[in-house]
């Protein structure tokens, strides 16, 4: 049981996924990236990706996954009172997205975007509990979506084979019991140079023989933060939800790269029982939609049952962080 607090609870009621059509293997950026199927492998764990196709938009992922997480919940699109956006690659500057998402659906509800690139959807996740919690809305539709393949240098050798691009969702409304843990996050701002993009666009418009700037990461440090790091703020989450390590049925980290899911499950002891998420190997880095779709990965592949209490972390640019402890439906 997890830690409960005041006031009606908050769960998880459906989850949807989109993943794009296109697969892209590694053998297909070798000539770009100079990166060998065997290098990516190794240094990674991904296998394959999957890009959108050139006319797709990070909204037009994100109602699909919003189509399929309203189904799997039994809720209608009218009965959404908020639609949360959490998406880093949105390349239309304003309006935001989550407005056109919720038109599309066939609501009139509030609707925000959020920036948190791939600890957005955790961040999400703790303002959609706090909104249910409260009454201030009843069901809220939280959407990670990003289209990485739009902001990264294609010929990046040190990014352009990491990211990809997807879309997950949630219906988040209200429950007998509190089955989303508190939200545990945090930022650095003096590391934000770490996972930036190349310039602003006022650069750009200024300085017009700049590249076109898109988003860079300098993975070694990154990796070092992430394997130091983030240990601690998934042992509070465990802590704020008033459970252990070995209470859990499975652990979904941001998929960022195999090597740092592996290296946070063994600094965090989990036991060979606990199911741990590695849609890395065959999604790629999908940013705020990594957590979602790495979910619907383990429920489709029956590696976590209905009520596993699953610890979610998510981990990047800003830097920033956030971890809850929850109930999947």
């Amino acid at each position: 049981m997890m830690k409960q607090r005041p006031g009606r609870g908050a769960r998880i009621l459906g989850i949807g996924a989109y993943r794009p059509r296109r697969i892209v293997g590694n053998d297909e950026l070798e000539a770009r990236t100079g990166r060998s199927d065997a290098w990516i492998r190794r240094r990674t764990g991904i296998v394959e990706r999957r890009w959108a196709e050139p006319g797709e938009t990070v909204m037009d992922m994100a109602v699909e996954a919003a189509h399929k997480a309203l189904a799997d919940a039994g809720v209608a699109p009218d009965r959404v009172d908020m639609v949360l956006l959490t998406s880093m690659s949105n390349v239309r500057q304003s309006p935001g997205g989550a407005p056109e998402i919720a038109h599309r659906l066939g609501t009139g509800s509030a609707a925000l975007d959020l920036n948190a690139a791939c600890a957005g959807f955790c961040y999400g996740l703790g303002l959609a509990d706090g909104l249910v919690r409260s009454g201030t809305a009843d069901h809220v539709l939280l959407i990670g979506s990003d289209k990485m393949s739009d902001i990264v240098d294609p010929y990046d050798s040190s990014a352009a084979f990491l990211f990809a691009d997807g879309a997950g969702a949630m219906v988040v409304g209200p429950g007998d019991r509190a089955e989303i843990g508190p939200v545990v996050w945090g930022s650095d701002g003096g590391q934000r140079h770490l996972i930036a993009h190349s310039a602003t666009w006022v650069d750009h418009r200024d300085q017009p023989e700049l590249p076109w700037p898109t988003m860079r990461m300098a993975g070694t440090e990154v990796f070092r933060w992430a394997v130091g790091e983030i240990p601690a703020v998934a042992e509070k989450a465990l802590s704020a939800a008033g459970i252990t390590a070995a209470e859990l049925d499975a652990f979904v980290p941001h998929q960022a790269n195999l090597r740092i899911t592996d290296a946070l499950a063994a600094r965090l002891a989990l036991s060979p029982d606990v199911a741990i998420a590695r849609d890395v190997q065959y999604a790629g880095n999908t940013s705020a939609a990594s957590v979602p779709l790495a979910i619907d990965r383990l429920r489709e592949i029956g590696a976590v049952s209905r009520g596993g209490r699953t610890l979610l972390v998510g981990f990047g640019a800003g830097l920033s962080w956030a971890a809850q402890v929850v109930r999947l439906p």
